[in-house]
């Protein structure tokens, strides 16, 4: 349901006291993006700082997408939470603005069993809104196991994960049990978004697609038309930029590149600061590979 390059949006703001949000910002960035071939994009995710986001702003940016969007590529949504009745109240409001689907976080902090866990997500799927599970243990401090996946992805409004612990065997464990379902694995680190394909994955929610989303949609591309030997020179080529977005917490570096390269950016929300000079140096260095 939910293949191909998605990037990660950013969500611009204004470099004002309150950080407003720049929502024509949002939407001159999508434009770009979707000119640039990408499937489908996703708003309010970790890397468009969510955690710093009130309802009102998550419904605003989710709605703009959407909008801008204007059914030419799928909106999947970010409506994660620890606490299941907030993510209830998201992804309600996703769905009535009109998202394609919703990616939800599994609770941080909480650290919740395995039955809290099958209930949470069940109780998201029961409101008829395809649902992507987004597994990233470094941000949530919890795991999601194989066999708790191939578990809910029984429920058929589960429809996929963005796999994000860096465990290609964990990875393809999740493939071997759902093969005969209708249910995508989608990789959330871009440096294993071609490994990930090769044994059946099917795209990627990607950070580096902010800035260089042409590149990113001509690896999936050339690996989905066979031809290999393209799309690993092309992963090779990104290498760079994959580390790039990563020398300091996510999104800090992407919304710099953002910047620099002239689309809607803006300042960050505290607690997150600003990209320290010499790593904005040597992001710098790294955009110039792909002038």
């Amino acid at each position: 349901m939910f293949e191909g390059v998605y990037p990660a949006l950013i969500t611009p703001f204004r470099d004002n006291l309150n950080r407003d949000l720049d929502l024509d910002g949002l939407s001159s960035n999508i434009e770009f993006l979707i000119s640039e071939g990408v499937h489908g994009i996703v708003p309010c995710g970790s890397t468009g700082e969510s955690a710093t986001l009130t309802f009102e702003e998550h419904e605003k940016v989710t709605s703009r997408a959407i909008d801008t969007a204007n059914g030419r590529v799928p909106v999947l949504a970010g409506t994660g939470s620890n606490n299941t009745v907030e993510a209830v109240r998201f992804t309600k409001a996703a769905k009535n603005q009109g998202a394609d689907g919703v990616l939800v976080l599994s609770p941080y902090y909480n650290k919740p069993n395995r039955s809290g866990l099958v209930k949470h997500y069940n109780t998201l799927a029961d409101l008829d809104i395809p649902v992507v599970i987004y597994n990233v243990p470094g941000r949530t401090g919890q795991n999601l196991p194989a066999d708790l996946i191939i578990e809910l992805a029984e429920n058929p409004n589960i429809v996929g994960i963005k796999e994000a612990s860096g465990d290609l065997s964990q990875m393809s464990r999740i493939i071997e049990g759902t093969i005969d379902m209708d249910f995508d694995v989608i990789s959330g680190d871009d440096m294993l978004t071609l490994p990930l394909l090769a044994i059946g994955g099917t795209g990627v929610i990607s950070v580096a697609a902010n800035v260089e989303p042409g590149r990113m949609v001509s690896m999936y591309e050339k690996f989905m038309a066979g031809d290999l030997e393209a799309a690993r020179k092309i992963h090779f080529e990104m290498g760079p930029l994959f580390r790039g977005m990563f020398i300091e917490t996510n999104p800090i570096p992407v919304k710099k590149a953002v910047g620099l390269r002239g689309m809607a950016a803006g300042p960050l929300r505290l607690p997150l600061d600003d990209l320290e000079e010499e790593k904005v140096n040597s992001l710098k260095e790294v955009l110039s590979i792909y002038d």
